[in-house]
């Protein structure tokens, strides 16, 4: 649970300037920590510096106030999240919040610096699920980070540095790295972990040489990775051009609105409402994302596996899994219409054809018995998140990894949907618009494994399950109750063999 501020003022310097913060909890209090929120770590990324690398916060004279979040990237309501991710407005959207029991202090406490999710074009740090105040308790400083979205993050434009987000995220795990021993913490032991493209955002950056040096571990939460080609990029960047009717560079693109870009994003990328939705789901699985990181051969070298597979990281430890049935609930409303459609025929139509989908149906009976939309709705989760996981521990082969898989069953949904395990691993289940994801009685002790877990894995490298292992397929299952298993993620192997 969030602890309420005491108006107990606290100041804090950074290498740029003084920043205040508040105290939650009577400060000599057992379990009290305190919330700086909205620093800035980079100059507003407006004007000339829109479509430009980001560039370090200027110092300042004075205290700026760190108590309320600043504006965010997001703009309105994407409506594309289960999490409650509000949008501020306003200019100065790169910014930290650094939430920590030992402010002020030479602690060395180890750190986690979470990226937040939303498919690359939206979300937000301001999130009460992502307050620190769990990991505080357990003596973790916690840092949630802004970074820019959908096509001013990431978007191809003739003149602009690709990859803006990404550079984002090293800038702001730059001023961790430079300032996060004045909150006390450790900056030799930053774990980075995300969840659904944040999951994705914490494995680019663990096959990025650049990055290294930045972080001690990663924990990926359902993790769908972009890898997004240049030529791609480039693709979507002049189509965006010419309907904005502007030239393809900084110059005519920083004539469109903010507004105007989103607007153009939105039509660009929304499915074809007259086109079969299976065909829209199958070139959703196949084709990916739009926006997201892009394969430059730079900054971001290659395919996040194929980088993995290169041996870059393989010194980080890794903890990744993903829920059973991240997005069958895009599949619900359809599950009356679908049940007399034999599931093998839409297993076909979205890709799974011959020996691999007569083996992935019977590795899946359980989930079969289900009805047809509910095994669609799994295929889909292995597509783009399990497989990867299983493809990512392959790549690494003796690196230190771990694997699980959150299985407990949404009273709401009926699935172990998107989104679920969040409000687990950050031990909040109190938070507001939890009960919507979790129902009203989301049990306790699995939020107290999942997030003992994460603060094991954070603090000393180990989650406190066995090492995957090619042999066993160990996994920790978060259900209730929880349990370690041999070969935890069976049903999905038909997809990657070979």
């Amino acid at each position: 649970m969030t602890l309420a501020s005491t108006g107990t003022l606290i100041t804090v310097e950074t290498r740029a300037g003084s920043v205040r913060g508040s105290w939650r909890g009577a400060p000599e209090e057992k379990g009290a920590s305190a919330a700086f929120l909205g620093i800035p770590f980079a100059e507003a990324p407006v004007g000339d510096l829109r479509f430009a690398a980001p560039v370090p916060k200027r110092p300042w004279e004075g205290v700026i106030d760190a108590l309320e979040y600043a504006p965010t990237a997001q703009r309105g309501d994407p409506g594309v999240t289960l999490i409650p991710e509000p949008s501020i407005p306003g200019d100065s959207t790169l910014n930290v919040n650094v939430f920590t029991p030992a402010p002020g202090s030479a602690a060395g406490l180890p750190v986690l610096v979470y990226i937040h999710g939303g498919g690359y074009f939206a979300g937000s740090p301001a999130s009460p699920w992502y307050d620190g105040a769990a990991f505080n308790r357990d003596d973790v400083v916690t840092v949630s980070i802004s970074y820019r979205l959908g096509f001013d993050g990431f978007g191809w434009i003739e003149d602009a540095p690709l990859n803006r987000g990404v550079l984002d995220w090293l800038l702001a795990l730059e001023w961790v790295r430079d300032n996060i021993g004045s909150f006390g913490g450790d900056p030799s032991r930053v774990t980075i972990a995300g969840q659904s493209a944040g999951g994705g955002a914490v494995l680019t950056l663990l096959g990025m040489p650049a990055a290294q040096p930045l972080f001690s571990g990663i924990y990926c939460i359902s993790g769908a990775a972009a890898d997004i080609s240049v030529d791609d990029a480039k693709a979507f960047g002049l189509r965006l051009a010419e309907a904005g009717g502007v030239t393809p560079d900084r110059a005519g693109l920083s004539t469109l609105s903010e507004d105007r870009v989103l607007e153009l994003q939105k039509k660009l990328t929304a499915p074809d409402e007259g086109g079969n939705p299976l065909d829209g789901l199958r070139m959703f699985v196949d084709g990916g994302l739009t926006l997201g990181p892009v394969i430059d051969g730079d900054l971001v070298p290659m395919k996040t596996v194929d980088a993995i597979a290169a041996g870059i990281g393989a010194d980080k430890p890794l903890v990744l899994g993903a829920t059973d049935d991240e997005f069958s609930m895009i599949l619900s409303e359809a599950k009356n219409r679908l049940r007399w459609i034999p599931a093998r025929y839409l297993l076909g139509k979205v890709g799974l054809t011959g020996k691999a989908r007569s083996e992935y149906v019977a590795a899946n009976r359980a989930v079969a018995r289900k009805g047809t939309a509910a095994l669609v709705g799994r295929y889909l989760t292995d597509r783009m998140f399990r497989t990867l996981a299983l493809r990512v521990i392959r790549a690494r082969g003796e690196a230190p990894t771990w694997l699980y898989r959150f299985s407990w069953v949404s009273p709401n949904f009926g699935f172990a949907v998107h989104c679920i395990d969040v409000p687990f691993f950050f031990d909040c289940l109190a938070a507001d618009k939890v009960d919507a994801i979790a129902g009203d009685h989301p049990p306790q002790a699995l939020a107290d494994a999942v997030h003992a877990g994460a603060v094991s894995f954070v603090r000393d490298g180990d989650p406190g399950w066995p090492r995957f292992t090619a042999a066993a397929g160990e996994a920790r299952v978060y259900d209730d109750p929880s349990t370690v298993v041999r070969n935890g993620y069976s049903e999905v192997a038909s997809l990657i063999a070979g």
